[in-house]
């Protein structure tokens, strides 16, 4: 608990369901919310634009996020470090949400024109937000595990340097997930798939952890060109492949 991982998915978690409650009320599917009503009627005139359709209310989104998510730790017997930490990286995840809110358009206007616009918010796709909390991920703050005043980083020279409210926490280092810890429920990497050619996480540079990896060719049987004959009956072929597949040492 309070690693990196931990905090990605705490964040992760708080800003879907902001995500998924928000889009629910903007496609009226929640009798408790609807469209952000609050932008209605206003604009710039001298812009040439004006609020309509129907702008994403995050204010239910995150109101009910932070009710699920927050109150039962905020209730429970003493608040340690873990569980402040906890809090702020589910706020972190909501304020990835509200950050990345953005400003569509429509033009009306003769021959396509665009005299004049209609604009409304809209939260950006979860696969942006998503980068966008692994960016912070990877830049996480290790904080001290002795709760004072308030949240601090374990680095003294760096104590002075502000912990922003988008900032993820952890206080604990990553075991290592390369290799198997069944006490920690780490099944390590050893026999798992992985792709030669990719420089990515499924890649077996990567993934085997340096311990390189073995090649054994599966065959593949499978039926193919297969055609109506009339009448009535389906002939087929029988085709064989033979292919790599990779596995981690």
């Amino acid at each position: 608990a309070g690693t990196k991982e931990t905090a990605f998915v705490a964040a992760v978690a708080a800003a879907g369901l902001v995500h998924s409650v928000t889009r629910s009320c903007s496609a009226g599917n929640v009798t408790e919310c609807s469209c952000d009503v609050t932008l209605r009627h206003g604009g710039s005139a001298s812009e040439g634009w004006h609020w309509g359709g129907c702008s994403d209310d995050i204010h239910y989104g995150m109101s009910f996020s932070r009710k699920f998510l927050d109150v039962p730790l905020k209730n429970a017997t003493g608040k340690s470090g873990l569980v402040a930490m906890d809090l702020h990286n589910k706020e972190a995840g909501r304020q990835a949400v509200a950050k990345l809110m953005s400003v569509d358009c429509r033009c009306h206007g003769v021959s396509g024109s665009c005299a004049v616009k209609t604009c409304w918010k809209t939260m950006s796709s979860f696969e942006k937000i998503g980068r966008f909390l692994k960016e912070k991920y990877e830049n996480s703050i290790q904080i001290s595990d002795r709760l004072k005043k308030k949240l601090r980083r374990k680095e003294k020279s760096q104590r002075k340097i502000p912990i922003g409210k988008e900032d993820l926490l952890y206080v604990n280092k990553s075991p290592n997930y390369c290799v198997e810890d069944q006490k920690l429920g780490i099944p390590g990497t050893q026999g798992r798939e992985c792709n030669r050619t990719s420089q990515g996480p499924e890649g077996c540079n990567l993934l085997c952890c340096g311990r390189g990896y073995n090649t054994h060719v599966v065959r593949h049987v499978e039926r193919c060109e297969c055609k109506f004959v009339w009448c009535c009956y389906v002939r087929c072929r029988r085709c064989e492949t033979m292919t790599d597949v990779h596995t981690c040492k």
